[in-house]
């Protein structure tokens, strides 16, 4: 607790965990110790809620949505301007709690805090936006449109891995669409959600829309579950492993719920041999290594074209050799660690398994000799057919597997199960125009000469397959959040029926 922006952003020792339109005191669930994945220390205690405090949170969700609804969308997303800057005010701080509790590195965990700035700036922008259709009815002297109502409170689960970012996603997004939230992070960044919650009771409680953002931290098999199944979220936005997703996504639908399910990547980087290889070899390196390959968007597996094959991979191994890897606070640092020891066994795991089916470690690939959950970044030379290659191990682990040209590419970044992200570098105009083909790329993002990792809000985020099909953030996002309506107004003074009918 020596660190001054624990303060600055209202961090006890001992906190409670739970937020319905006020702070709990003493929720009845158990507590957690949120860790410092550098260290394996303690940074502070925190108090879980248990299934009855899940329900004040829901009833007050619910008897705030009353109100909220009734308020304009540009009155919504004046308060998101204000979320915005009070964010803008709170980046520092926030960027650094990111990068302690859950380990990228300090320019990644203020990053993390622009998004969430960004996307609210998007959202205000978006209050005045919310746009139906003027429909030609087949009826005389009839009006036929369609517009967009509030869609009730929603139900948002994130993981560890983003753990302020996703929220933001969701709820600016869901704010100005007159939506409250019911934010369930990960227990193992509870103190970013706990930050997050003060900063925007802030805005919504001093407004007296104080139950239009809740917070519920609680173990998955009583606060998750009970979420989950509530016939009072109409929607719930999950993000986390394939695993996770199937789970939330059978048991919203068996209550006729609608699910927005953002989950596991196994993304691919191909190189053909007509590349710009400086751009390659940085867009691969902070792909793979960024954030210690703990994104959904990481690079797993470089798919590159034999011609330049053995110079790529001499060149990544040169780079990853210049990783310095350290305090995610220090300025100096490049990767941090991985967010627990599970994770490092995971990694293990996952290399051992590798060598078993014929892959062959190049570089890194150790623990690293330090107080904390470190690890060397990883490059395995890898064939398309080996079964761990097609599996997502959150660790910074690249799998190199060469190809004879763009057709085999295509076919291996499409020979998972996931479907988030894929990028190729080419300057060849035919090859990037067959990778955004419909018979090109299956991912959800699909890049040409920039990396799998680092998505702008502006454009919609999410994947295909068993990534979950959901989108978030930009474009047309906001309709998820919504109930679309469409209206007929007989002005006629006779009543025609559609497909004419006679009904005399």
């Amino acid at each position: 607790m020596s660190h001054d922006f624990l303060a600055e952003l209202g961090i006890a020792e001992q906190t409670s965990g739970v937020y319905a339109g006020g702070w709990i005191a003493e929720p009845g669930g158990a507590v957690v110790d949120s860790i410092d994945p550098s260290t394996g220390d303690t940074i502070a205690a925190v108090r879980t809620g248990s299934a009855d405090d899940y329900e004040r949170v829901a009833a007050t969700a619910t008897e705030a949505f009353a109100g909220w609804r009734a308020e304009t969308a540009p009155a919504r997303g004046e308060l998101i301007r204000l979320l915005g800057e009070r964010l803008r005010a709170k980046k520092r701080a926030l960027g650094a709690l990111v990068s302690l509790e859950m380990g990228k590195i300090r320019a990644e965990g203020e990053g993390e805090v622009q998004e969430m700035i960004d996307i609210c700036d998007f959202a205000v922008g978006l209050s005045r936006q919310l746009y139906g259709l003027s429909l030609h009815s087949e009826r005389p002297g009839h009006r036929m449109y369609e517009q967009w109502h509030p869609l009730g409170p929603i139900g948002v689960i994130t993981a560890f891995n983003f753990p302020v970012a996703v929220w933001a996603w969701n709820a600016a997004i869901a704010g100005v669409c007159g939506d409250p939230v019911i934010w369930k992070p990960s227990l193992k960044t509870p103190l970013c959600a706990i930050a997050v919650q003060r900063i925007a009771d802030e805005v919504f409680a001093e407004a007296g829309h104080a139950g239009v953002s809740g917070l519920i931290m609680g173990e998955d098999a009583t606060v998750g579950e009970t979420m989950v199944a509530d016939p009072r979220l109409p929607l719930i936005s999950a993000t986390g492993s394939c695993r996770m997703g199937r789970h939330v996504g059978q048991r919203v639908a068996a209550r006729m719920g609608r699910s927005l399910l953002e989950l596991g990547g196994n993304n691919a980087l191909v190189v053909l041999d007509d590349a710009d290889l400086d751009l390659a070899v940085r867009a691969i390196v902070f792909g793979a290594v960024g954030t210690t390959g703990q994104r959904c968007t990481t690079t797993r597996r470089l798919l590159v074209q034999k011609g330049v094959a053995a110079e790529l991979t001499e060149r990544l191994q040169k780079a990853y050799a210049q990783v310095r890897i350290g305090n995610p606070l220090d300025a100096e640092t490049l990767m941090g660690p991985l967010i627990d020891g599970d994770a490092v066994d995971g990694m293990m795991a996952a290399l051992e398994t590798a060598a078993k089916q014929g892959g062959e470690v190049l570089c890194g690939g150790k623990r690293v000799d330090r107080p904390g959950f470190f690890v060397e970044p990883t490059i395995v030379r890898a064939s398309a057919d080996m079964p761990i290659v097609a599996e997502e191990t959150f660790a910074p682990i690249l799998y190199v597997i060469e190809v004879a040209d763009v057709e085999v590419a295509i076919a291996a970044n499409n020979g998972v199960a996931q479907g988030l992200s894929s990028a190729i570098f080419t300057n060849d105009l035919r090859c990037s125009e067959r990778w955004l083909s419909a018979a090109g790329s299956d991912c959800g993002i699909a890049n040409v000469n920039i990396g799998t990792s680092g998505a702008e809000i502006g454009g919609a985020f999410g994947g295909e397959k068993d990534t979950g099909g959901g989108r978030e953030a930009g474009s047309d996002s906001w309709k998820a959040y919504m109930r679309r309506q469409t209206c007929t107004v007989n002005w006629s003074g006779q009543l025609p029926l559609a497909q004419g009918i006679k009904f005399e």
